[in-house]
């Protein structure tokens, strides 16, 4: 799901712990400067930053390992 909400960042990650998704990917100004995204695994707490380019295939790993 993408929450593309005129909301601060601070509402969007909040109501994604409240529905419960397990995986938190940020795209943000800096990270994309750097090519890079931001995964967290909500149960963990977690931060991963990783390539692009590798981002999903990162994140169908950690999905199918939780």
């Amino acid at each position: 799901i993408l929450d593309d909400r005129d909301e601060r960042a601070g509402v969007k990650f909040k109501d994604s712990d409240l529905v419960g998704f397990p995986l938190k990917i940020v795209i943000g100004e800096k990270g994309l400067a750097e090519n890079k995204v931001e995964l967290q695994i909500r149960r963990t707490k977690e931060k991963r930053l990783v390539e692009r380019s590798q981002a999903v295939s990162t994140c169908q790993n950690l999905l199918s390992s939780l």
